[in-house]
């Protein structure tokens, strides 16, 4: 899939909305195979963003995360940045 979309499950701190709509966002590039939609497409793909950042959100926050379960590298550095 797409390298540059990073596991956001169990981040501390949780999330963003724009690291979430940032995820959607490459996924729906890459799923539509448009960096950049036309005119014609710009609503759909707007939807598609909308759609998906929302299911996303919604994944996210009824996933049950173990005691213990470490989140993966990348959302480790992420959050190092952040903080």
């Amino acid at each position: 899939m797409c390298r540059s979309i990073q596991q956001l499950r169990g981040a501390q701190p949780p999330a963003t909305d724009d690291e979430v709509r940032d995820a959607a966002l490459q996924y729906v590039r890459k799923i539509s195979g448009y960096r950049a939609p036309s005119a014609a497409n710009q609503e759909a793909f707007d939807a598609a963003v909308a759609e998906v950042a929302s299911a996303t959100r919604r994944l996210l926050e009824s996933l049950v995360v173990a005691p213990g379960s470490k989140p993966a590298e990348p959302v480790q550095r992420r959050v190092r940045a952040r903080a």
